[in-house]
C-alpha cells in the first residue's frame, strides 16, 4: 500500500517531528532508539535499532 508523504520542516537545530501515524507504519515507538543513515539523493533512512543490529550479524559483520 503506498501512503500518503508527511510534508516536514528541519528546524534551526536540526531536529525533525515525526508524525505518530507515521512511526506507528514503520513499527517505531516513540522512546525506540533508531540508527539513522543518508542513502544518498536526499534521502535519509531511519531503521529500528534492533533490526539494524540484526542485518549486521546476519551478515557477518558483527
Amino acid at each position: 500500500m503506498i501512503r500518503e508523504p508527511a510534508e516536514l520542516s528541519v528546524d534551526h537545530d536540526g531536529r525533525v517531528e515525526l508524525p505518530l501515524g507515521l512511526l506507528a507504519e514503520a513499527g517505531i515507538a516513540p522512546g525506540s532508539d533508531v540508527v539513522a543513515f543518508s542513502d544518498g539523493d536526499g534521502r535519509i533512512v531511519l531503521r529500528r535499532a534492533e533490526d539494524a543490529m540484526k542485518d549486521l550479524v546476519e551478515k557477518g559483520l558483527l
